[in-house]
C-alpha cells in the first residue's frame, strides 16, 4: 500500500448505477493508499438500507469508507451540502497522506464540488410541500411554464421534466424575489483541489446493464424492500423526503398508498432505474475530460486501465 507526502490525482470512480463503481473503486483504493468517499446521493442515508446498494463490510475489504449513511432520512440534504462535507474530507485524507477515491454515480455532487453553487436560501420546507402538491396535481410540465414567466432565462436552460431543478429555482424566487439566472452566475471558487480530480466513468454493455438493474431490483423485494419502507414510514419518514423519492422506494410508497400493485412497483422501479442509468450516461457525456472505461468495474483489467491513465 503507498502513501504520499504530496497531493496528486484524486480519483473519481463514477458511472451508471450497477456497472461495478464500488468494486472498482476499492481496488484502487487498495493499490493507491485511498479511502473511498460516497458520492452517491442515496448512500447518504442512515436509515434506508435494501435498495441503496451500499457497501457491505466484505465489499470494503478493509478500504476506509466516508460520507455513506450520515444523514438523516427526513433530512432534504443538498448537492452544496454534500459537496463542502466532501471537500472536507479530502482535505482530512489527504493530510494523512491518503489518496481520495469519490466513488458514485451522482454526477451533479461530482460537478457541485468541482464548480461550487451560488449561494442560495436554505430550503423551505412549507414552500417546497406546495410546489410538490402542484407537480403531483398538474405535472411536470405546469411547473416549468410558471418558471418561464418569471424567470425565462433560467427556464430555458432546464428540460422541463427536471421538476426537481425547477422547483429549486422557483424556490429561490419566491423567497428572495430574485431570478436564479440573476444570482446563478455569483458562484464561489473553486477549490483548491479541484484540477485534480480525475473522473473515470464506467460504460458497460446496456443489454446486460439493464438486465443486471431488473435482476438485482427483484432481489431488493425479495429481501424485505417493503417492510424496510413500512418501518420507515412508521417512524416518521415522510413519503415527500428525499430519501423516500429515491428509485423504488418512492414506488413502494405508492404500493403502500394504494395507488399500484406490488407487480406493478416492481416493474416501474426496474423501469425508474434503467432510466437513470441511461440518464447518467447522459451526464457524463456532457462533462469535460471524462476518461471512459467501457466494461464493468469488475472486469479484472479495470483498475490497471485506471491506473495507466493517470499515474500517481
Amino acid at each position: 500500500m503507498q502513501h504520499r507526502t504530496e497531493p496528486g490525482s484524486i480519483y473519481a470512480i463514477a458511472g451508471p448505477t450497477a456497472s461495478g463503481k464500488t468494486e472498482l473503486g476499492v481496488e484502487v483504493a487498495l493499490r493507491v493508499g485511498g479511502e473511498v468517499i460516497n458520492c452517491d446521493s442515496v448512500q447518504i442515508y442512515k436509515q434506508i438500507q435494501i435498495a441503496t446498494a451500499k457497501p457491505s463490510a466484505e465489499e470494503m475489504r478493509g478500504v476506509p469508507h466516508h460520507l455513506i449513511g450520515y444523514v438523516d432520512a427526513n433530512v432534504n440534504y443538498t448537492a452544496a451540502d454534500w459537496a463542502a462535507d466532501a471537500a472536507a474530507k479530502i482535505r482530512e485524507i489527504e493530510s494523512r497522506g491518503r489518496v481520495p477515491v469519490l466513488v458514485g454515480g451522482t454526477g451533479f455532487y461530482l460537478r457541485t464540488l468541482k464548480q461550487p453553487l451560488f449561494e442560495s436560501p436554505k430550503t423551505d420546507a412549507q414552500l417546497r410541500e406546495r410546489f410538490r402538491a402542484i407537480h403531483l396535481a398538474k405535472g411536470a410540465d405546469f411547473l416549468h411554464r410558471m418558471l418561464s414567466r418569471i424567470d425565462a432565462a433560467a427556464a430555458a436552460g432546464l428540460p422541463p421534466k427536471d421538476h426537481v431543478r425547477v422547483i429549486r429555482a422557483l424556490e429561490v424566487y419566491f423567497q428572495t424575489g430574485r431570478r436564479m439566472s440573476e444570482i446563478r452566475p455569483q458562484r464561489a471558487d473553486p477549490p483548491e483541489f479541484a484540477d485534480r480530480i480525475v473522473t473515470f466513468v464506467l460504460n458497460p454493455p446496456r443489454a446486460t446493464l439493464y438486465d443486471m438493474i431488473d435482476r438485482r431490483t427483484e432481489r431488493h423485494f425479495e429481501a424485505g424492500l417493503v417492510d424496510e419502507v413500512k418501518q420507515l414510514r412508521a417512524s416518521g419518514v415522510k413519503d415527500n423526503t428525499n430519501a423516500l423519492g429515491a428509485h423504488a422506494y418512492r414506488r413502494v410508497c405508492e404500493y403502500l398508498r394504494g395507488e399500484r400493485t406490488l407487480a406493478e412497483a416492481i416493474e416501474k422501479s426496474q423501469q425508474d432505474v434503467r432510466n437513470y442509468a441511461k440518464r447518467q450516461l447522459t451526464w457524463f457525456r456532457r462533462e469535460p475530460d471524462v476518461i471512459w472505461l467501457d466494461g464493468f468495474g469488475g472486469d479484472q483489467e479495470m483498475a490497471d486501465r485506471v491506473l495507466a491513465a493517470r499515474p500517481l
